[in-house]
């Protein structure tokens, strides 16, 4: 009965929390061991409560078919079936919500700043109205005001989200997330050198080893 009860409890955290249906099958192991970045979130798991005590979040980059959203689905149905509170959403699918009949968007940033964990997959994809990067940098930022991790997933390069030459909009909201994540880069090994000598927060190198040493 209790485990009838705990697997109903996990049906409705998930139905919930990722909101498409194929989040559901990314998990550790359906893994293929093809690229040794899931590491990342495997330890990101494992020391979730020093995670969310320090506010640590991810940035994970790099082209289609890196394994970014995957991973970060693996963080969701792990943490998820641990019995936290994860919501694993898109920006376009946000300002749909927001963008609908009678929607109360304060209501609706407050719902996800409620989540222990924000998962933002595909940043970049979003439109880029005026209504749009005010509201994407509210939803950022209201996370940021609360002290709560945020992973995002983007196609977006580092050197692309640092670059002098954006918007004003575009250049806040980078920078927040820049603030509250570490970069990762989910690519090929030219790739990774290539931007290797981007500094985080921290000083360090978007690697393996950065994230090393937050977890001791």
């Amino acid at each position: 009965m209790q485990r009838e009860e705990a697997q109903r409890q996990l049906y409705q955290r998930k139905s919930v929390g990722l909101r498409e249906r194929r989040f559901w099958e990314w998990k550790f192991e359906k893994d293929n061991g093809s690229n040794q970045k899931i590491l990342i979130a495997r330890q990101y798991v494992e020391n979730w409560t020093g995670m969310k005590r320090e506010n640590v979040g991810l940035l994970l980059m790099g082209p289609v078919g890196t394994g970014k959203s995957f991973f970060a689905g693996c963080i969701a149905n792990a943490l998820l079936e641990q019995g936290e509170r994860v919501m694993m959403t898109n920006f376009s699918r946000i300002l749909n919500e927001m963008t609908s009949y009678q929607a109360d968007k304060n209501q609706i940033i407050q719902n996800l700043v409620d989540y222990p964990l924000l998962i933002i997959d595909d940043l970049g994809i979003e439109r880029n109205s005026e209504f749009a990067l005010e509201q994407v940098y509210n939803v950022i930022d209201s996370r940021y005001c609360k002290m709560l991790p945020l992973i995002v997933t983007t196609n977006l390069g580092l050197n692309e989200m640092k670059s002098t030459d954006l918007d004003t909009a575009h250049q806040r909201i980078y920078s927040r997330i820049l603030e509250m994540c570490v970069p990762i880069y989910c690519g090929g090994e030219d790739k990774r050198k290539e931007e290797g000598t981007e500094k985080t927060r921290t000083g360090a190198e978007p690697d393996y080893r950065l994230i090393c040493l937050f977890f001791h």
